[in-house]
């Protein structure tokens, strides 16, 4: 038996052969041509072809894996009438007389490279992007085809990457799990493992040949994969596998039924999202709105400043998506660990106490006018809440109230249709949970982000890792001031809800409901556990032996 590690991205266990995939070579001549016209014809051919194949590649892709899989052949469409990548390609047929497919090759490769020396993981992954084209591109010019890869038994997947278009040429009827030797949790192998629920290693270093055929199990669960295992092990795994798909079978059961506890007692169970591709894990996992919505993503995954536009489409997007389910969009949080080089933001000493989230939008207040703008103009297509981060004073909140009103009338007086919005703020720090009461006759809600609410309460940077033993998520400093934010918010008729890590920690269920939560917001896979357990809680029956903080 051998065993590899690498980084999961999907737990679970998949039990049977493997098939390697194996990247495409291309013989490409790179000799001198005399017909530079007949080149740039056939060029310009092949590129209006392949544009077409990734229209039908994104309706594909729509019925088999979903809209955020579907998005990736849109933006590929894109790409391919974008001037520089096209410039470029023409110049070398025109400038050094080369082939088409040489042209390809070098053009797409240098736009492969640039993408690989970004920062941001995002735009890294996105190289895989432009070699996909590339192998588009060349596959038609050299009069290859391109059927899916067949396959008769189920099988597990393994490559050094995948690109876009193999994700969807695959059998997915027959497809039980993925391993690649490269990869990133924004690459196209992990949106297509989290589309489909499948349990998903990346970065697997020890790939090799001979794998191929062989009989393996993949555990997602300790992001290894072992090759020819012994019959110990496949009995402990499939034993697992079969308890694992029974209790996923068991929630699954939970769909449609309400949050509510055995003696009557209701609470809203929202999801948290990073992206609209995240939607379609919201609807899978039956959350009742979105509690959370990180709309920094705009902005990380934007070289540029992101316009109103731009910002109102990926909002509207969400709404209608979802509606009539509330929607409540986080204002931008870039800042501290989330940067972008253009908005050419200092390099702090303490980043974390620094410009970040709703400070960087009261110092650049365009920059905050044409997200509030974009907002207010989505809030007509469905249930939109707006929720500002990182709050410390009433005259904070006064001063977003305000430009927010300022920015409704303007969109008043040019005619814009839009709708109802509640308005909160987030209880980060222990200044604004001690200041709740004040805080609660300026917003309509509260969310209480424990993530960051623990880490100024405990002062430990939760992005240092050699502090993890003296971290506490229970800390009863941060429970307290949980429990004084959901009674300040209730004694001014406002409603509360948590969108930090702890929301999803079973454990403290039951301490939240009783301190009268009226709302948890988790990621979209843990909505059917955290049901569960409400529905199992009984809250007129005493509570346990301290499970309240102490006074």
């Amino acid at each position: 038996m051998k065993a590899a590690t690498g980084v999961k991205v999907v737990n679970g266990i998949a039990i049977g052969r493997i098939r390697i995939c194996r990247a495409p070579s291309y013989d490409v001549d790179d000799s001198s041509v005399a017909d530079t016209a007949a080149e740039l014809a056939r060029f310009e051919q092949a590129r209006i072809r392949v544009r077409d194949q990734q229209r039908l590649l994104r309706e594909r892709a729509l019925q088999n894996a979903g809209e955020d899989s579907a998005a990736i052949f849109e933006a590929h469409e894109l790409m391919l009438d974008d001037e520089d990548l096209i410039d470029a390609c023409k110049e070398i047929i025109l400038s050094q007389r080369h082939t088409a497919e040489y042209a390809v090759r070098e053009g797409f490769d240098d736009a492969a490279q640039m993408f690989r020396d970004m920062d941001d993981p995002y735009f890294q992954a996105r190289s895989a992007d432009v070699v996909d084209l590339k192998n588009a591109m060349l596959d038609e010019l050299l009069g290859r085809g391109t059927d899916k890869m067949q396959e008769t038994e189920p099988f597990i997947l393994v490559a050094e990457d995948l690109t876009p278009s193999e994700t969807v040429k695959l059998d997915k009827s027959l497809l039980l799990g993925l391993v690649t030797r490269e990869g990133s949790s924004s690459s196209h192998t992990a949106i297509l493992a989290r589309s489909l629920n499948l349990p998903t290693l990346i970065q697997c270093r020890d790939i090799a040949d001979e794998w191929d055929g062989k009989f393996a199990i993949l555990d997602g669960c300790n992001s290894c994969i072992y090759i020819e295992p012994t019959k110990d092990l496949i009995d402990s795994l499939t034993a697992r596998r079969n308890k694992d798909l029974k209790e996923a079978a068991l929630l699954r059961q939970l769909r449609g039924e309400p949050n509510i506890t055995l003696d009557g007692h209701a609470v809203r169970v929202f999801a948290n999202i990073s992206e609209p591709a995240d939607v379609s894990a919201v609807q899978t996992n039956d959350a009742e709105g979105v509690g959370l919505f990180r709309s920094e993503f705009v902005y990380l995954n934007s070289k540029t400043d992101p316009t109103e536009e731009e910002q109102f489409e990926a909002y509207k997007r969400v709404l209608e998506a979802l509606a009539p389910r509330q929607v409540i969009i986080r204002t931008c949080d870039i800042g501290a660990d989330k940067t972008v080089d253009y908005m050419k933001l200092d390099k702090e000493e303490n980043p974390a106490l620094g410009l970040r989230a709703i400070r960087i939008c009261l110092t650049r207040r365009d920059f905050f006018r044409r997200q509030l703008r974009a907002l207010l103009r989505a809030s007509a297509c469905g249930n939109l809440g707006i929720m500002f981060p990182m709050i410390i004073s009433v005259r904070e909140v006064r001063e977003c109230r305000k430009i927010l009103e300022e920015c409704r009338r303007e969109l008043e007086g040019e005619g814009v249709k839009m709708g109802p919005v509640e308005v909160g703020i987030m209880i980060e720090t222990p200044a604004a949970a001690l200041c709740a009461d004040e805080l609660a006759e300026e917003a309509d809600f509260f969310s209480i982000g424990t993530n960051d609410l623990t880490q100024y309460t405990c002062a430990i940077d939760r992005q240092n890792a050699k502090l993890e033993p003296f971290s506490d998520t229970h800390h009863p400093a941060v429970l307290r001031l949980i429990r004084m934010t959901i009674e300040a918010g209730h004694r001014h008729n406002i409603w509360v809800g948590i969108c930090g890590e702890l929301g999803a920690d079973l454990s403290l269920t039951e301490m939240f409901l009783r301190m009268g939560v009226d709302e948890l917001s988790v990621n979209p896979k843990s909505v059917l556990p955290l049901r569960r357990i409400i529905r199992s809680l009984d809250l007129s029956r005493p509570a346990g032996q301290a499970l309240m903080p102490e006074e």
